[in-house]
């Protein structure tokens, strides 16, 4: 450190001011924000809106000039004192995800590459305003959903996801072009994304991004598995960026859900090129509550209670003591990004690594005196009247991964050998709750076990430029993946259970794994300077299923100067099923008249399983298809419009639950009755689907208004079509029975609940210190059947489409402190349904408010979700949020 400080006050006397400014090589426009550094060491500064710069510097030495898609340049001072930089825009191959990225002022789709790519810096995603990266791209990515359900159990600790309402688990993610692990946390509730599981991107802090490639196509061929719907690849901050410590704070409109956040991001210099870049997180957000009062009527009907005991509680606590909305979340994130150079050779070591603690905390129902009558004396203090109670659901998670690797170049052949590895564990704690089958005898707090999953992956890939016109790239991938359930305590699932969540039985606890092996050829040829074909194979084989070999066919014609670009994609694609699908079983045994009863979710391998003809789970099979079209018709535009069709076959579903029909005679009802399974849910290979739809784009930047310039973007998605084709392939035993392992309701979360249509518009305006950011986006709407919730089969629900409006303030009150005030949802737009008859019945029942308050009590628990249903919703319940963050760039 005495040194670091000896040298850096030897720059200094030496120092001569130099001004400059930095353009961009093509259109001559000025670049913003671009890094500014003294060579070998962290003094540096940033480029105004103009594209200028001031800095003091040694006569002798060098600038190194970067900025987010351009090629870095050196330039030597030579004793100027006035130097102008033309940086070039810069084409990057990371991972095979080919992208063309360019700063927050130019365009984010790319219009020439044969594959629809959005880029999005990380000033991009932090003027959204919201909280974490999954939130963030919400307001961001049209195709992308994410929304908090209210009462979800482990659904708390980590939202589920989707690009092209496809699910959490049909888009890959990588980090640094690398594989992330998944989460352990397999959905099971009545929520989008049940029966799946998706890669924690809650857990990457935003200061920690330089960029993310979103690459919208099927990319099975390139990466294997889970690539069916696209690839969402993180680029993390490295040498070329500057530190920053930033405060965030929030609250909700109505004073709850109050946020508190430290972050800090800084880089390290490792010799003459070798960096550190680290990121320190730490971020509390507390628990908001959006509970409706409660309907007395719809409370004696569900629980057969008395008016005179509903009523009385009423008036104590008018929305029955229930709290959801918002978890309360808190969570510490540790992140780290290295390349140090080998020598002199064109080498370098690299290496990433990120480790996230978070601790969620939230509610079940609360417990009515009329729905559970007693608590055994264990939770209501002596002398005091019986309430009822609230029990306590705790998650607490711990996510990492790592890569380590060398990347070369030796005559022209590129190669990068890697090893990563990843991990996520999970582990649940439930209070002020009883097993109300154990009575007195009965533990108060429970720990109810849990699940993790790890992999171990490793990669080679090698690219080489056969001829100016012919590139060829190659590579293989080693995986093993290993899944374990952990048992809760005794207490906790023995004879029902901790009453809100009954904990992981010990006959369910298992460790499961598997590996597998694949490998790829790429070969792409420009026929002409405007002409491009790319092609790629893969074979893959595991374990546990066999193999899977895909390919994919792109191409692109550019045309007009560029200012036209066609492009197409077919390609077939496959996802593995998941351990977590296969060996996930959290059924509950108890003793009946002697026997024992099984019912809950079973696993795919069982005994149960086989009992019921449910064969062994194989891989989804996906065909894609892509059809675009870029353009650039004058400099500051470009527009892209993506037509897709993903076809999927062999779709992994987890079942509606299935028991006795009733009828004796039926061979499922003997089956079910004489092996003690009361009712069971389980993963099948139950559907082929297809989603169609189209991806628009459109980008106006740089143009000047007043003393300010200004930039307009509108994006949007539109589903044509997402629907089951065909029957659904039921076992022939369930079949026969004429049941069914999807009903309405999953229908419903698979193919309805996610918005129809969405829309972003986006306008950003800069004057001297000051800029603003105003982002409109319409959600469409979203149909659910809720008849677990009791809805008649006749009636389904639908949201109506709204528009939230976000505004975003930023101030460079002194060089390098900023201030950023946001307020998202700011005309506090809330979620709003209505009832959609299906028939006849469903008219005579719209037709008759008595009938229609049972329908209204049943979907929303009798009032106490009025916003959002247990299915979910198309945006957030929460309203208007304030936001606001102090940032100290280095």
């Amino acid at each position: 450190m005495l040194f670091f400080m000896l040298m850096v006050t030897a720059l200094i006397a030496k120092a001569q001011p130099i001004t400059g400014r930095v353009i961009d090589g093509a259109s001559q426009a000025p670049v913003s924000g671009a890094s500014i550094k003294i060579a070998g060491t962290r003094l540096g500064t940033t480029t105004d809106k103009d594209g200028k710069f001031t800095i003091n510097a040694p006569a002798n030495a060098q600038l190194e000039i970067t900025s987010v898609g351009y090629e870095s340049k050196r330039v030597a001072i030579n004793g100027q004192t006035e130097i102008s930089v033309s940086l070039s825009q810069t084409v990057t191959e990371l991972g095979q995800v080919l992208v063309s990225v360019g700063t927050r002022n130019l365009r984010r789709t790319l219009t020439t590459t044969p594959l629809p790519v959005d880029i999005f810096s990380s000033s991009d995603l932090k003027s959204t305003g919201q909280p974490s990266f999954d939130k963030a791209l919400q307001y961001r990515v049209p195709s992308f959903n994410t929304v908090n359900t209210p009462v979800n159990d482990a659904t708390s600790l980590l939202d589920p996801y989707e690009i092209r309402n496809l699910g959490p688990s049909r888009t890959l993610i990588l980090i640094n072009g690398k594989r992330k692990n998944s989460s352990s946390l397999v959905y099971i509730q009545q929520s989008p994304g049940r029966g799946e599981s998706g890669a924690d991107i809650s857990a990457i802090p935003t200061d920690a991004i330089k960029r993310v490639e979103i690459l919208r196509d099927g990319a099975s061929a390139q990466y294997g598995s889970d690539a069916i719907a696209g690839v969402m690849n993180i680029i993390l901050k490295d040498r070329y960026d500057n530190g920053s410590v930033t405060l965030n704070t929030g609250v909700t409109h109505t004073g709850d859900g109050g946020l508190l956040g430290i972050s800090l991001n800084d880089v390290a210099t490792i010799g003459e090129k070798g960096f550190l870049n680290y990121t320190v997180n730490f971020q509390q957000q507390q628990q908001a509550n959006r509970a409706g009062n409660v309907n007395a009527i719809g409370e004696e009907a569900t629980f057969g209670a008395s008016a005179s005991d509903v009523e009385k509680f009423l008036a104590l606590k008018p929305d029955a003591g229930n709290i959801n909305g918002q978890p309360k979340t808190t969570s510490a994130k540790f992140l780290i990004n290295s390349a140090i150079p080998i020598g002199n050779s064109d080498a370098e070591f690299y290496f990433n690594a990120a480790y996230v603690y978070k601790k969620v905390n939230s509610h079940a129902n609360y417990r009515t005196p009329y729905w559970r009558p007693t608590d055994y004396g264990l939770l209501t203090p002596a002398g005091q009247p019986y309430e009822g109670y609230v029990p306590t659901f705790d998650g607490d998670l711990n996510d990492y991964n790592g890569t380590i690797g060398v990347r070369q170049d030796n005559n022209g052949w590129k190669s990068d050998v890697s090893l990563t590895v990843g991990g996520n564990k999970q582990l649940y704690s439930v209070s002020n709750t009883v097993n109300r089958n154990l009575g007195s005898s009965s533990p108060t707090s429970f720990h109810p076990g849990g699940y993790s999953f790890n992999h171990v992956v490793g990669n080679i890939d090698v690219t080489k430029s056969i001829t100016d016109d012919i590139n060829i790239g190659l590579g293989s991938e080693f995986r093993a993946e290993n899944y374990q359930l952990f048992a809760g305590d005794t207490s906790s699932y023995v004879q029902g259970g901790a009453d809100s969540f009954a904990g992981i039985a010990a006959p369910n606890a298992t460790k499961n794994n598997r590996y597998n092996f694949g490998g790829y050829v790429d070969l792409a040829y420009d026929i002409t300077k405007d002409f491009l074909i790319d092609g790629t194979a893969r074979l893959e084989n595991y374990s546990d299923f066999g193999n899977a070999f895909v390919w994919k066919f792109s191409s692109r014609y550019k045309f007009a100067d560029d200012k036209i670009t066609l492009r197409s994609s077919i390609s077939t694609g496959f996802r593995a099923p998941s351990l977590h699908q296969i060996y996930n079983q959290i059924s509950q045994y108890s003793f009946v008249n002697g026997t024992i009863q099984v019912s809950g979710i079973i696993n795919n391998v069982g005994k149960e399983a086989f009992l019921l003809g449910v064969p062994k789970l194989k891989a989804e099979n996906s065909v894609n298809f892509t059809a675009g079209v870029g353009l650039n018709p004058i400099k500051n535009l470009s527009i892209t419009l993506d037509y897709y069709n993903i076809t999927i076959d062999n779709r992994i579903v987890l079942s509606s639950s299935i028991g006795p029909t009733g009828d004796s005679t039926q061979q499922l009802d003997k089956v079910l009755k004489n092996n003690g399974i009361v009712s069971a849910a389980f993963w099948v290979n139950g559907l082929k689907t297809r989603t169609q739809g189209l991806d628009f784009v459109a980008n106006l930047r740089n143009i000047y208004g007043g003393r300010g310039k200004f930039g307009i973007n509108l994006a949007g998605n539109y589903t044509f079509e997402n629907k089951r084709l065909g029957n659904v392939y039921n076992p022939p035993l369930i079949q026969s029975a004429g049941e069914s392992v999807v009903n309405p309701e999953i229908e419903h979360l698979l193919f309805t609940s996610r918005p129809k249509y969405k829309a972003i518009l986006g306008i950003d305006y800069t004057i001297g210190i000051v800029s603003f950011n105003l982002n409109n986006t319409l959600f469409g709407p979203t149909e659910f059947q809720d008849l677990e919730g009791g809805i008649d089969p006749s009636l389904k629900i639908a949201f109506t489409p709204k528009v939230v409006t976000d505004l975003g303030v930023n101030i460079e009150v002194v060089k390098n402190l900023f201030v950023a005030a946001n307020v998202s949802n700011i005309f506090n737009v809330i979620p709003q349904w209505k009832f959609v008859s299906l028939s006849a019945g469903g008219d005579a029942i719209l037709k008759d408010p008595s009938q229609t308050l049972t329908q209204w009590n049943n979907i929303t628990f009798d009032g106490r979700y009025p916003y959002v249903t247990y299915n979910g919703a198309h945006f957030s319940q929460l309203g208007a949020i304030f936001s606001l963050s102090i940032t100290k760039k280095f």
